[in-house]
């Protein structure tokens, strides 16, 4: 039995996309302070290997990387695979990785968005559909599918794309969760608001409204409501009580003043960019 087999079998196993920084990050450390171990997947080797070196460095674990880039279309499957090939059984999958594209949707660039709703929706139910089955099989597992407190609202100007990518995962997320009562499995949505990360400087967005005038919440602060989320089985969680309002708000009937409201809060960006909203690779 190799070393990675020998962790899995004497620990479970919490596999985290996007886990090089930020939320994702995080999410590894309240994972590795539990005797988790971990498998890290995002885009670039050299960040996922800073990743593991703090992680083994700060709480002792064992981290497996994997360089993988989920925009493409073999991606999920060849993760899937490895984790076979090498013998780990996944009891938590964290579904993390995710995009975003600022600005007027008739400019945006149509590779960008395809790219976006690739990762923010396509990877995400692949992996969830490539994993879900053996945590059934198990009778015990979790996933934690990360979205945002926009999926709460009807619509979102200059963020279109985006937004309606995580209403899919807050309403995948609601409908698995219903699907899988009585398998010792759960689904949880985590919908985070304006996070500490480098989203503001990377956007240029720090005019905007919403990041004037909602306080951010430390990414370290979103992982633990995450993880205390999935743990417990919950199927939605929203860190802050002001993004509580705003999802409550955002669902309120009719819907159509969610959309006057989004567009209110989000007056004042600057030029659209490309940019990593809030759970990077």
């Amino acid at each position: 039995m190799n070393t990675t087999e020998m962790n899995n079998a004497a620990r479970p196993t919490a596999l985290i996309t996007g886990g090089s920084k930020g939320i994702g990050i995080e999410l590894a450390k309240e994972f590795a302070r539990h005797d988790y171990y971990l498998v890290l997947v995002a885009r670039n080797q050299a960040g996922l290997q800073r990743a593991a070196d703090e992680l083994k460095n700060d709480y002792d674990c064992s981290v497996t990387t994997l360089a993988l880039d989920l925009s493409e279309d073999h991606a999920p499957a060849e993760l899937f695979r490895q984790m076979q090939t090498k013998a780990i059984r996944v009891d938590v999958l964290v579904n993390n990785a995710g995009t975003g594209d600022y600005g007027p949707f008739a400019d945006s660039d149509l590779d960008r968005q395809i790219t976006m709703l690739r990762i923010n929706i396509l990877g995400l139910t692949a992996l969830t559909r490539l994993f879900l089955p053996g945590m059934i099989e198990c009778g015990h597992g979790r996933i934690l599918n990360v979205a945002s407190v926009v999926a709460y609202f009807a619509g979102g100007p200059n963020w279109a794309s985006y937004v309606a990518s995580k209403h899919y995962v807050l309403a995948f997320t609601r409908g698995l969760s219903k699907e899988l009562s009585g398998t010792g499995v759960t689904a949880t949505s985590l919908c985070p608001g304006p996070t500490a990360t480098d989203f503001v400087s990377h956007a240029g967005v720090g005019s905007a409204r919403v990041y004037r005038w909602v306080p951010k919440i430390s990414p370290s602060g979103v992982a633990r409501a995450g993880y205390r989320a999935a743990v417990a089985g919950r199927t939605t969680v929203v860190p802050g009580l002001i993004n509580k309002i705003l999802a409550f708000l955002g669902e309120l009937p009719p819907r159509a003043i969610a959309l006057i409201v989004f567009a209110f809060l989000s007056k004042g960006a600057a030029a659209p960019r490309e940019v990593n909203l809030s759970n990077p690779n």
